[in-house]
């Protein structure tokens, strides 16, 4: 008996698995596909991407939907198109032999006119992005009233792009439904809280430690004085000639940035970032995934849904604001059991960091040197000599140019025609790296006594706050009346505040973004033109107030009550959803 079978699959699905190659279950497909098929259970599935999870729903959904009714039965929700246009290949591939079941795809970035068009027509399945479910409900153009089965995909990656108010909506409207399925990487407090409030003791099933890492990745970290930080990852990238990897920044801005240095410098690649239009991203998700391109360079928000097999290294330019986003970030490599590496570049500042990212992701992190420029030359030079000796030259006439090619060389030795051959190859590098600095951040054993009681405190917020009062350190601590209940999560405030006051990131400390307000770590000298871009600016009809924290203002509490009333209108969908 198949594998697949065995777990209680219909014939057509367990034919369909067979062809594609199938033969084993993953972990997560054995557990929740015997529970799922019941259509009954709430179902918390918690693994991390690359496991095996769109088959996981996906089987059991198709397993359980009555062809014979025209109507949607099944909802899945998940953050972006890239993963929404993926989950229906998938499924239109597990179906191929399963007659009248119809599956739909719905996103921003295509035709809604279109999309209704086919939604009238008549399906079972529908597959959809957040923000273009709520238009199409809006328009009367889908009825949940007889959705039997919602899966939410990627869970924790929905909620920080904060849609948090759409399934909230989406799933008090979807009243006579059997079951909620629930599929996440990790299990933030909005996760649990879903968990709680929608479901009926859901069965939850994990894949190793909740919020741990891929275990077939190495998580390295280089510390580099943060005005180094560009030549570092240039260096990184040139010490690993054979990579094909994605690069995390936290800003647009940063993305286009580096992804123009490094154009300028040579380099193959893109930037994936929110300014891009969506005919301008499927072109360069297309370069990349055809490996046109070496590198791409995104944000967290940009790179959501992105499934790309093959991915070697990962590279955080930056750390992100939220310490979870890196188990997303570094869950693009290392997929369907291949190993990969997850770098991450950051300034003796941020190492505190890393330790409150071990323990979460309870994955030990390698502290490495930043190779010198003789390294990467040497690295460089082997690999293009390997690349010469596995050349393929069995396709090519080369013999009809022999005879020149040895008349030519008759004189040469065969030891000079190599080195002119390495000399037209390394040429540049040897002129660039001949007198390189070194990149690595000098940490004396003051400061490392530093690190490790930060470390050892109880939890990584212990730390965060120990570090964030410094303003006797050359740094100001800002107050703004703007937070989560705004739409804002760490990394698009980051983004909203340095795009509005023009200034560069590195001005910039901790940041603590809370329901109600926020307060900004600012470099003293910088203080004066934060406030000045921002306070008395309006956001969304509302007045943003914003002064230096030590200056008699209001205390949180009392800021949390004054601007309750102001907040109570026109709050129903926050302003960072995806374009439609």
């Amino acid at each position: 008996m198949n594998a697949f079978e065995a777990l209680g699959l219909n014939e057509q699905l367990v034919q369909a698995v067979t062809e594609m190659g199938f033969e084993t279950p993953t972990p997560i497909q054995e557990k929740a596909i015997p529970v799922l098929l019941s259509g009954t259970t709430d179902f918390v599935g918690l693994a991390q991407t690359g496991t095996g999870k769109t088959a996981a729903f996906g089987l059991p959904l198709l397993h359980l939907i009555d062809t014979a009714q025209k109507h949607p039965q099944a909802l899945i929700v998940c953050p972006t198109r890239e993963l929404c246009i993926q989950i229906c290949n998938d499924l239109m591939h597990f179906k191929k032999h399963v007659k009248g079941l119809s599956v739909e795809p719905v996103y921003g970035g295509a035709s809604i006119v279109m999309q209704i068009r086919e939604l009238k027509r008549g399906v079972q399945i529908v597959v959809a992005t957040p923000g273009r479910l709520i238009d199409l409900i809006e328009r009367k153009a889908i009825d949940l009233q007889k959705v039997k089965y919602v899966v939410l995909d990627e869970a924790d990656e929905m909620l920080n792009m904060g849609f948090r108010d759409d399934i909230d909506f989406v799933l008090k409207n979807t009243i006579l439904r059997e079951s909620i399925w629930l599929f996440s990487a990790t299990m933030p407090t909005a996760v649990k809280a879903i968990s709680k409030n929608f479901m009926t003791n859901p069965i939850e099933v994990t894949m190793g430690k909740k919020n741990t890492a891929n275990v077939n990745i190495d998580h390295q970290y280089f510390i580099t004085p943060a005005h180094s930080r560009y030549d570092t990852l240039k260096r990184l990238v040139d010490f690993n000639p054979g990579m094909y990897g994605l690069i995390f920044t936290r800003t647009k801005a940063d993305a286009q940035e580096v992804a123009e240095r490094l154009v300028k410098e040579g380099y193959d690649i893109e930037a994936l970032h929110g300014d891009l239009t969506q005919q301008q991203r499927d072109k360069v998700m297309g370069r990349f995934r055809s490996k046109s391109i070496q590198l791409l360079i995104a944000t967290d928000v940009a790179a959501r849904g992105i499934d790309v097999d093959g991915i070697t290294h990962v590279i955080n330019y930056e750390l992100p604001d939220d310490i979870e986003v890196y188990t997303h970030r570094s869950g693009r490599t290392a997929r369907a059991g291949k190993s990969g590496i997850c770098i991450t570049i950051c300034h003796s500042r941020e190492a505190y960091k890393i330790r409150s990212i071990e323990k979460m992701v309870n994955a030990q992190f390698h502290r490495l040197d930043i190779p010198s420029g003789k390294d990467v030359c040497r690295k460089q030079f082997f690999h293009f000599m390997d690349k010469l000796m596995d050349a393929d030259i069995s396709n090519g006439e080369y013999e009809t140019y022999m005879p020149d090619l040895q008349k030519k060389f008759e004189e040469i030795s065969k030891e000079e025609v190599l080195k002119r051959v390495a000399a037209l190859e390394f040429n540049h590098f040897l002129k660039y790296y001949q007198h390189s600095d070194d990149l690595n951040a000098k940490t004396d054993s003051r400061e490392r006594r530093e690190y490790s009681s930060r470390d050892s405190s109880n939890n990584g917020e212990r730390g965060e706050r120990t570090s964030f009062s410094r303003s006797d350190n050359g740094y100001s601590r800002l107050f703004i009346n703007l937070g989560t209940k705004d739409g804002f999560y760490k990394a698009s405030f980051l983004q909203f505040i340095l795009d509005e006051s023009n200034l560069n990131k590195e001005v910039l400390g901790k940041i603590d973004i809370r329901e109600m307000n926020a307060w900004v770590e600012i470099d003293k000298a910088a203080a004066p033109a934060m406030i000045k871009s921002m306070d008395g600016k309006k956001y969304n009809g509302r007045l943003v107030r914003m002064n230096e924290a030590d200056g008699g203002f209001k205390r949180p509490t009392d800021e949390g009550r004054s601007d309750r009333s102001e907040r109570t209108e026109g709050r129903k969908r926050i302003p960072m959803r995806e374009k439609r």
